[in-house]
């Protein structure tokens, strides 16, 4: 079974599925336009095999295809995920120290 994300705008979440399962979920509060990303969780029975990465590289696609919003990185997963993939530099609201 593949994962899939989908976007929960009613939650300000994306989420995780694995067949009918929710494995996963990255929160985010929009702020003006710019949405802060603040918590991301993956259920510990799934840790370890790149759920996450999954998570977030689906999010960010979402993100640019449909030109939601700018992005602030706010929950340490996300900042180490925007820093080791320069493609999502576009979305940053501002540049990450």
């Amino acid at each position: 079974m593949d994962p899939h994300v989908i976007h929960n705008p009613d939650l300000t979440r994306y989420e995780l599925w694995l067949g009918d399962e929710k494995i996963g979920h990255a929160d985010y509060l929009d702020v003006e336009g710019v949405w802060h990303f603040t918590h991301t969780e993956v259920d510990p029975a799934h840790q370890g095999k790149n759920y996450a990465a999954i998570l977030m590289r689906e999010c960010f696609k979402d993100i640019e295809s449909h030109q939601y919003a700018k992005v602030w990185p706010v929950c340490p997963y996300v900042v180490k995920y925007m820093q080791r993939h320069p493609e999502t530099e576009s979305l940053l609201a501002k540049p990450l120290d």
